[in-house]
C-alpha cells in the first residue's frame, strides 16, 4: 500500500492531503516484525572462535528482542489513534464516507439474520442427531447391546482410517457393561481438559454417563430473547455431590460482532450440592490455634480454594464497565484469559467432544488437535529435548470385561 494517496478534490484539482500509515499499517506487517532490518551475524568457521561467536549471538538476540518490544510497543500505542486523514477530508468526501457506512448497516443486518438462520439450522440437525445420540448413549451404559450392523460398519470406518487395524473375533459378543468410564477417557484425551482434570475430580467424574447439548428456547424469555446453548452432565449416584445433571449455559449477545460471528456475553453455571467434606473445588486443612489470654489450643478445620474441573461451573464474571477503572491491567488481563479459557472450553465441548465423542475416546481427534495446532506456537528442539519429551501421551481406554 502506498503511503502517499493522493485524493482528487470535487473541483478535479489533486489536494495536498496524503495518508499516513501507521494508523492503516498492521502491528504485524512492521518492519521488524518481518524480519527487514533485523542485523545479520555473518557466519565464523574457526574452531576459536566458535564460543565468542555464540556469545554475541547471544547478546545480539538479547537486544533484538528489546528492540523488537519497543517498536511494537510504540506502534501498538498508535492503533487505533486517529493520525487526522480523515478529519481533514474533504466535506463532500466525508459525505462519501458516510454513506458506505449506511451501506455497511444494511450489511450487518443481513449478517445478523445469516447467523440466526445458522443457528436454528443447527437445531435442526441437532434434533434429527437425537435418536443417534440415544443410542450412543445406550451403548456406553450398556442399557442396550450393540447390533452386528452396528459393529461392522464401525470395523469398515476403522479399516478405511487404520490401514494396520486388525478385525476382532467374529465369536465375540459386545459386553454388557457397555464402556465404563467412556467419558472420563474422552475428556482426558482433550489437550485443554486434561489440564483441569485431577485425581480427585477422576473419581467424580468416573459418574459420568453422559454429556449432551441442548440450544436456548429464544421465545421462552428466560434469557432476554437472546440466543445461546447449555451443555447437560448427567450423573448416576456418587459420593461427592447430590445433583444427577449439570449444566453449562452460554448465551450469546444479539447481535453478531465485527468479525461476523456471534459474540459470548455470558455463562451460566449449575450450583454444586456437594455432600459433606466432598467439595472437589476446595482443600482442607487442620491448623492450630492458641488463645492469647488463656493459653489454650484448639484445632481449627479451614478451606482453601484449589484447581478442580469442577471450577467449570462456576464461570469467570466479566466486571461492570464502572468497575474496570479500579482494576489495574494485569488484573483486566488475568480475568480476560479466564474467560477466554472458559468459551473456548464450551466450544470445544460443544463442536468436537460431544459429536466426536468416540474419537477422543480412542485418542483419534489427537491427530487433528496437533494439526489444528499454530506453527507459531512451536519452536525448534535438540535432538537430546526430542528424546526426552517426544512421546506423545494418549490416555488408553479401560479394559472392558466380556
Amino acid at each position: 500500500m502506498s503511503s502517499n494517496l493522493p485524493i482528487s478534490s470535487p473541483s478535479g484539482g489533486n489536494s495536498s492531503i496524503t495518508a499516513p500509515t501507521p494508523q492503516n499499517t498492521p502491528l504485524n506487517q512492521a518492519p521488524i516484525s518481518l524480519g527487514l532490518s533485523r542485523p545479520t551475524v555473518p557466519d565464523i568457521t574457526e574452531d576459536n572462535e566458535e564460543h565468542e561467536d555464540a556469545d554475541n549471538a547471544a547478546q545480539l538476540t538479547s537486544i533484538q528482542e528489546r528492540m523488537l518490544g519497543l517498536v511494537q510497543g510504540k506502534l501498538a500505542g498508535l492503533v487505533g489513534k486517529s493520525s487526522g486523514y480523515i478529519e481533514s477530508l474533504p466535506v463532500e468526501i466525508k459525505l462519501n464516507v458516510e454513506a458506505l457506512k449506511g451501506v455497511q448497516v444494511k450489511q450487518n443486518e443481513l449478517q445478523n439474520k445469516y447467523k440466526r438462520e445458522c443457528l436454528e439450522l443447527e437445531k435442526k440437525y441437532l434434533a434429527l442427531q437425537k435418536p443417534l445420540y440415544e443410542r450412543r448413549h445406550a451403548i456406553i451404559t450398556g442399557a442396550a447391546p450393540a447390533t452386528a450392523e452396528e459393529i461392522q460398519a464401525g470395523e469398515v470406518y476403522s479399516v478405511k482410517e487404520e490401514p494396520d487395524y486388525t478385525p476382532l473375533p467374529k465369536d465375540s459378543t459386545p459386553s454388557k457393561e457397555g464402556i465404563p468410564e467412556f467419558w472420563l477417557t474422552a475428556l482426558r484425551n482433550h489437550p485443554g481438559l486434561s489440564e483441569l482434570i485431577n485425581d480427585r475430580d477422576a473419581a467424580a467424574l468416573k459418574h459420568l454417563v453422559d454429556i449432551r447439548i441442548a440450544y436456548l428456547d429464544t421465545a421462552s424469555g428466560d434469557t432476554e430473547t437472546k440466543p445461546g446453548f447449555k451443555i447437560l452432565f448427567e450423573f448416576t449416584p456418587n459420593d461427592f455431590f447430590e445433583n444427577t445433571i449439570l449444566e453449562k449455559t452460554y448465551v450469546y449477545q444479539e447481535e453478531v460482532g465485527y468479525s461476523g460471528d456471534f459474540v459470548y456475553d455470558r455463562a451460566i453455571g449449575t450450583e454444586i450440592r456437594w455432600k459433606e467434606d466432598k467439595d472437589l473445588t476446595k482443600e482442607y486443612e487442620i491448623k492450630k490455634q492458641r488463645n492469647k489470654n488463656t493459653n489454650r489450643t484448639r484445632l481449627v478445620r479451614k478451606a482453601r480454594p484449589t484447581d478442580s474441573f469442577f471450577n467449570f461451573f462456576t464461570p469467570p464474571v466479566p466486571p461492570a464497565e464502572d468497575d474496570t477503572e479500579d482494576l489495574d491491567e494485569e488484573d483486566l488481563d488475568e480475568i480476560e484469559e479466564k474467560l477466554e479459557v472458559d468459551y473456548q472450553i464450551g466450544e470445544d465441548l460443544k463442536e468436537k467432544i460431544i459429536p466426536r465423542a468416540v474419537d477422543y475416546f480412542t485418542g483419534k481427534a489427537l491427530e487433528y488437535e496437533v494439526l489444528d495446532e499454530d506453527d507459531d506456537d512451536f519452536e525448534d528442539m535438540d535432538d537430546d529435548d526430542d528424546d526426552e519429551g517426544g512421546a506423545f501421551d494418549v490416555r488408553a481406554p479401560p479394559r472392558s470385561s466380556a
